[in-house]
């Protein structure tokens, strides 16, 4: 359970109906296989000790009391199991049937926890044979050695893992207007685990799918789902045992329907805490309410087999990723729209390099003008060729002016750099920060002038990764009227723009940006090797592809290095090493503490995403903060790795 993870398992036996005794022996059989896959957290279906669709049968005194002798048999042939193990049965108490959830743990039940919501429409009448549940828990013996709470408001507390707080609804409860599982998570629940029976129909499967995924979602949750499967009776209906694990909004594991198993997978819990944390709304409110029962897990380290996303800015589904990058485009497309329109400003000067971070905002510029109904000839795309431009880049930069249709302006920065060396005592041949930082100046005041010039507004071409290490030059390609790219992330950058390529019905546009995408990262600043760019972006600050993932997991849920590291070593296995990984890592703290104050001054720019780095909006920090607890914990995994 190192780093907040624990395993946990959905599963579904093939029952038989009314045969109490198999089906104990089947989940004994089933939790034993689960726990020594690692499992700590079980969860069957309801009424799996007798079967859910036995009817009438709910009504014998016999299956009754083979349901309770199983669930103690269950509970004496797990003690030795290091799990929770949560299973349904049709308990009597005080004249009364219930259906009901039994919380098992080292040979104990724990708790029972009787379902609220009881279906009785269409193909259900669970109300001819079970009552509602009560909320309060109340003591209930069921045997003289075994006194238990009842009730649905109930939390059980992992003593040894306290972000683990486990409450549970049945079935029909998660269908409910109001779930039962909404004041557990209100309560401090932060896991759900729901025991069903919840049978096909045509079109069901994907509504449960959405149901689950979006109560995880809304309640900042883990979401455990195990469903009966074809062992219930098809005398009317079909079970087909989609069981399923959520973890706020995103199902993490599946089975597949008309079959009969198990899912593994393992839960964030240090993820959700985080999420609670930073959403203001979620409110905690009735824990006092609840009855808190404890239990303990062994802590030792869970293995990960969840899938780690390597790009976690970027969709892995073509499909999805292609609805992402239109969505992002609009969305700076509009932003950039109404900007013009509150400016009143008819024209829009953009710097083109040929790089991909200017030939999205070119772009996007574009479109905003179309959606704007402005000409495309009122954008000034300018190139400024410099020392460290290349003629790949010069070609690329020239042929899509073209090809958008915007007005086309090269001014050479050779000249002017050349002179304000002079002015300032600079030797031109001392390549250093100076000869690099003079040249991006340069070009933002020609930007900067040309739209005075014009009555018109300069579209910021650096993007979010950028920001985020500060690699641009203050006042320089850093500054600008509008960023349209500020919080497009460089993994992003570069499928936005195939998108485009492949969209836009433009052969002769699409071959230019196929090559803007096959061209390195550089800033372009120092003179080229035998005509090619001798400045690589990525040899000197690392790969944007684990600067991105470092920031996706410091910005979102706010994770300590070792676990960023425990989840890059896991994402990006095949590709880099260990102390590949821990110093690039170590890179990106340094830079990410350092430049805050190119940050705090930003140009407005539109939000895309969940993670942003405006100073207005998703990162209020201070430009002088320390990373110094940060880079220590790097420092040490370093000489551990080492």
């Amino acid at each position: 359970m190192k780093h907040g993870y624990i395993k946990a398992a959905a599963l579904s036996p093939k029952v038989k109906v009314a045969d109490a005794k198999y089906n104990t022996q089947l989940i004994i059989q089933q939790a034993q296989e689960a726990a020594g896959q690692g499992a700590k957290i079980l969860v069957f279906p309801e009424l799996c000790i007798t079967g859910y669709s036995c009817g009438d049968l709910f009504l014998q005194e016999l299956l009754l009391q083979e349901a309770k002798n199983g669930l103690f048999e269950i509970a004496e042939k797990t003690a030795r199991l290091d799990a929770i193990i949560f299973v349904g049965l049709p308990l009597a108490y005080m004249g009364k049937l219930y259906n009901v959830a039994a919380a098992l743990h080292r040979g104990a039940v724990l708790g029972i926890i009787p379902k609220v919501y009881l279906p009785n429409y269409a193909e259900f009448y669970e109300a001819r044979h079970f009552s509602r549940g009560m909320r309060k828990a109340v003591p209930v013996a069921l045997r003289e050695d075994a006194i238990v709470p009842m009730g649905t408001d109930q939390m059980f507390v992992c003593t040894s893992m306290p972000k683990l707080r486990i409450a549970a609804e049945i079935c029909e409860d998660v269908w409910a207007p109001n779930p039962p599982s909404t004041r557990h998570a209100l309560a401090g629940a932060d896991l759900i685990v729901n025991l069903s029976a919840s049978d096909e129909a045509a079109g069901k499967s994907q509504y449960r799918r959405d149901l689950i995924a979006g109560q995880s979602a809304r309640l900042l949750c883990g979401y455990i789902y195990a469903n009966a499967s074809d062992g219930e009776s098809t005398q009317d209906v079909v079970y087909a045992g989609q069981s399923m694990v959520a973890e706020n909004g995103v199902i993490l594991k599946e089975a597949p329907r008309f079959g009969n198993g198990a899912v593994y997978t393992e839960l964030d819990m240090e993820k959700l805490d985080a999420e609670r944390r930073r959403m203001s709304t979620f409110e905690l409110d009735g824990a006092a309410d609840y009855t808190a029962v404890p239990f303990s897990l062994d802590i030792s380290e869970t293995k990960l087999t969840r899938f780690i996303d390597p790009a976690p800015f970027v969709p892995g589904r073509k499909a999805d990723r292609e609805r992402r990058c239109e969505e992002i485009l609009s969305i700076q497309a509009m932003g950039l729209k109404k900007r013009l329109e509150h400016t009143g400003c008819q024209y829009a000067v953009v710097g083109i390099s040929g790089g991909l971070d200017s030939t999205l905002a070119l772009l996007v510029t574009a479109r905003a003008f179309d959606l704007a109904g402005l000409s495309r000839s009122q954008i000034l795309a300018v190139t400024m060729p410099g020392f460290g431009t290349t003629d790949r880049t010069y070609d690329n930069a020239v042929s899509l002016i073209a090809s958008l249709g915007a007005q086309f302006r090269e001014i050479s920065i050779r000249g002017a750099v050349t002179t304000h060396f002079s002015d300032i005592g600079h030797d031109p041949s001392k390549h250093d920060i100076t000869y690099e930082n003079s040249q991006a100046r340069e070009r933002t005041q020609i930007l900067m002038d040309l739209a005075n010039q014009v009555n018109g507004l300069v579209v910021g071409t650096g993007d979010m990764s950028e920001l985020a290490l500060g690699w641009a030059t203050y006042n320089g390609d850093h500054m600008s009227m509008y960023g349209v790219n500020a919080s497009v992330p460089k993994t992003l950058v570069r499928h936005l723009v195939r998108y485009f390529a492949d969209s836009c019905g433009d052969e002769k546009l699409a071959g230019v940006l196929s090559d803007v995408l096959d061209t390195p990262v550089s800033p372009e600043l120092l003179p080229p090797q035998e005509g090619l760019i001798s400045q690589k972006t990525e040899d000197i600050v690392g790969p944007y592809e684990l600067h991105d993932f470092f920031l996706y997991y410091v910005l979102r849920f706010g994770y300590v290095p070792e676990k960023i590291y425990r989840l890059a070593e896991a994402a990006f296995a095949e590709d880099y090493d260990k102390q590949t990984v821990l110093k690039w890592m170590k890179t990106f703290y340094k830079r990410f503490f350092s430049q805050q104050f190119k940050r705090s001054c930003l140009p407005d720019g539109p939000k895309v995403g969940t993670v942003a780095v405006s100073p207005r909006g998703d990162l209020r920090m201070p430009s002088d903060a320390q990373a110094r607890i940060w880079l220590d914990e790097v420092e040490r995994m370093q000489g551990v790795s080492g």
